[in-house]
Order: structure tokens, then C-alpha cells, then sequence
């Protein structure tokens, strides 16, 4: 099970060389359910997730860098690629996305928890902007199919 918000972000947060990167390409194979394929860094694997909301299901299975190089090319839609940073805030981890190519401009920050209650006792820090967890057009997998959301719908 995945617990995590999602917020839109305008502006970064100082010091953004002082945390951990990782680069992440990813493709989808299908979007309802969403399954993926991702390079992370070094690091090769495929995810099922489900569901929508601030909870859902979510498996990953470990690939070899030819299986992902295999499956990458029958993805549907763009190929995401984007830097990922991971920031401290409090006892929570922000993961901050900063898309590129097609999806440039867009910077998203997720936080996971390990309740639904946690989730809605957080309090984001102030350079988050509005958040949109549940609007779907901000989930990887819409992304990757149909771009950048000309308005944002919940």
C-alpha cells in the first residue's frame, strides 16, 4: 500500500545540490492499472499500482537492465524522464520531481506516509503550491499518455 499527497511546486527550495538526486525514466504499459517500467539511477524494475486517491495499491517486481531495455519501447505514450530529489522535512522525506523533455516545466513534490491519518495531519512546508493528489491528470501514467493538463481538474 502506497499513502502519499502530491502538491504542484512554483518555486524551488533553497540548496538543491545538498540532497540526494536520482534520475528516473519510466514508461507505461498500461495505465488502469498503472504498470511501469523504471530506471531509477542504476536501478531497473516494474510497478503495478491501483487504485486512486491518497491510498492504493502498489507492488514493484526487480529487472534486469535487458528486460527494462525489452520493455521500455512497447510503452504507451511519452517516456518520463525527470531528477528527483529526496529532502528531509521533519520525519517525512519529500520527493521533489522535476520533469523534463515533453513534461519541462512541470515540478511536482510527493510525500508518502505510513498512514491515511498521517497523510491528513502533514503539514507541507511554504513552497508547496496547490495540491493534487486526487486529480488524476497529474498522475505519472496520464501524464505520460496525454502531456501537460491545460487546466487543472479535480
Amino acid at each position: 500500500m502506497e499513502i502519499e499527497r502530491k502538491f504542484l511546486i512554483t518555486s524551488l527550495p533553497d540548496g538543491l545540490d545538498n540532497y540526494k538526486l536520482r534520475i528516473i525514466e519510466q514508461g507505461y504499459l498500461c495505465d488502469i492499472p498503472a504498470i511501469r517500467v523504471r530506471k531509477d539511477n542504476e536501478s531497473y524494475y516494474m510497478t503495478y499500482k491501483s487504485g486512486d486517491g491518497i491510498a492504493r495499491e502498489e507492488a514493484n517486481l526487480p529487472l534486469t537492465k535487458e528486460s527494462y531495455e525489452h520493455l521500455l519501447p512497447k510503452s504507451d505514450g511519452i517516456i518520463i524522464t525527470k531528477k528527483r530529489y529526496e529532502i528531509p522535512h521533519g520525519e517525512f522525506t519529500i520527493e521533489l520531481d522535476i520533469f523534463e523533455n515533453e513534461l519541462h516545466g512541470l515540478i511536482v513534490a510527493e510525500v508518502e506516509f505510513n498512514s491515511v491519518e498521517e497523510a491528513h495531519k502533514y503539514i507541507p512546508p511554504h513552497w508547496f503550491g496547490d495540491e493534487v493528489t486526487t486529480d488524476k491528470r497529474y498522475s505519472n501514467a496520464y501524464l505520460s499518455r496525454f502531456g501537460l493538463p491545460s487546466e487543472r481538474v479535480l
